[in-house]
């Protein structure tokens, strides 16, 4: 009687196949990974500084309180979840700009919204961002480089 099975030759040839397959798959993954985390961090980017221009452009036609001299841009990103009365609404309305500062996605864990990004003040040099007593914009602290060869705190 026969038995049927497989030889070690035939094993140990499907074991490499199943090895080299996984070796193209793997970077291919780590790719698409990659791919979508930097779309969340472009989305995140974008909504962010529209809502820091829609609190300028709300200050500039006096429907936030600002005092003389400071720029009109917020103190700080929660402002901008939290909301500011409307100086223009006889109800004394809330306007929101941001529904919650959504998370860098390439930052440290254990930082939530605001804290996860860096923070540039409109005195601030772009070529040296540094906080200071308004946020004029916001980029990625993290040193990693994106698929386009681009750092993500350039973006």
């Amino acid at each position: 009687m026969r038995v049927r099975g497989f030889t070690l030759i035939e094993l140990v040839i499907a074991v490499a196949i199943v090895g080299i397959l996984a070796s193209v798959a793997l970077p291919l993954g780590e790719v698409a990974v990659s791919r979508v985390k930097e779309t969340e961090l472009r989305r995140a980017l974008r909504d962010i500084r529209t809502a820091i221009d829609a609190y300028k452009q709300a200050g500039d036609e006096g429907r936030v309180q600002r005092s003389l001299g400071e720029t009109g841009y917020p103190k700080s990103l929660e402002v901008l979840a939290e909301g500011v009365k409307d100086l223009r609404s006889p109800k004394g309305e809330m306007i929101y700009f941001l529904r919650r500062v959504p998370r860098d996605p390439f930052a440290e864990s254990g930082l939530e919204g605001g804290e996860s990004w860096g923070k540039r003040s409109y005195a601030s040099p772009p070529e040296d961002p540094q906080e200071g007593a308004d946020v004029y914009d916001v980029y990625s602290r993290s040193a990693r480089v994106g698929l386009n060869g681009l750092r993500y705190r350039d973006w």
